[in-house]
């Protein structure tokens, strides 16, 4: 859980709640305009001035992120941070995380997120040892991490158990149905069309990023919401729309990608 979740004042707007009046905070020795912090939280600026009791889960969610991410701080403990959060809010604890330069001690049972924002897990066995593994829970079995109940035999992990079910099934299958299997799942060889549009993608990629790194620059900017509200609006919306497109086309440059080393 995220300890600071009674900090919310749910009558006063995100504004308030995050920088009480002030217009500029101090994030990491850098100056920023609350606007333009917010937005890096998924805020538009109509959004930050709505009170917080309209807000939905997911948003009071990450307006509790922002408070905490605009702490000073070089140390955070978080128990269970995953718990209630959306993909959205759950992709963006993730980046703030992978940013964060101080040292991070998270406990969780979620294994996919501390495979992506771990470099090293703990394990306490219940018998007073602690073990160090560098890496994540996935790197963590892979180099032999099992659970008390599972080196007594009592009681296998679910994951464990379902592979060896697959194993035993795929061992007993007739050899015509694994033949016939396995021509089905023969690689379909990029055609020269998609081979030149892979090709293409990375230099699409890096335009995309450098154009949204400017734009995100120019949000940035101290006097930027102090400009023409059309002509804001238009930035802001230039912006969503170069990150979708950047988004797109790194799924598509993945999906080929993964498709050629197959």
């Amino acid at each position: 859980m995220i300890s600071c979740r009674g900090e919310l004042d749910l009558e006063r707007n995100a504004l308030d709640n995050l920088a009480e009046g002030r217009e500029f905070i101090d994030i990491n020795g850098q100056s920023k305009h609350v606007l333009g912090y917010l937005q890096e939280f998924l805020f538009t600026p109509e959004r930050s001035r709505s009170p917080v009791r309209v807000f939905s889960g997911g948003e009071r969610a990450r307006l509790l992120l922002a408070k905490l991410f605009s702490k000073p701080a070089n140390i955070l403990v978080l128990d269970e941070p995953t718990n209630d959060l959306d993909v959205e809010t759950l992709e963006l604890l993730e980046e703030q995380l992978a940013e964060f330069k101080g040292t991070v001690i998270v406990i969780s049972h979620d294994r996919e997120f501390l495979d992506n924002v771990v470099t090293e897990t703990i394990f306490l066995d219940g018998s007073g040892n602690v073990q160090e593994h560098v890496g994540g829970y996935t790197d963590w079995r892979r180099q032999g991490g099992r659970f008390p109940a599972e080196v007594s035999g009592s009681r296998p992990d679910k994951q464990d158990k379902r592979d060896r079910t697959e194993s035993v099934e795929k061992k007993d299958a007739p050899v015509a149905q694994t033949v016939a299997q396995s021509a089905k799942q023969k690689p379909v060889k990029l055609s020269y069309k998609l081979k030149l549009e892979l090709e293409q993608l990375p230099g699409q990629i890096e335009a995309l990023e450098q154009e949204v790194a400017d734009l995100r620059e120019a949000v940035a900017a101290p006097n930027f919401y102090s400009g023409l509200p059309d002509e804001v609006s238009a930035t802001l919306e230039q912006l969503s729309e170069t990150e979708s497109r950047l988004e797109s086309v790194i799924e598509r440059w993945m999906e080929l990608e993964e498709q050629a080393n197959q």
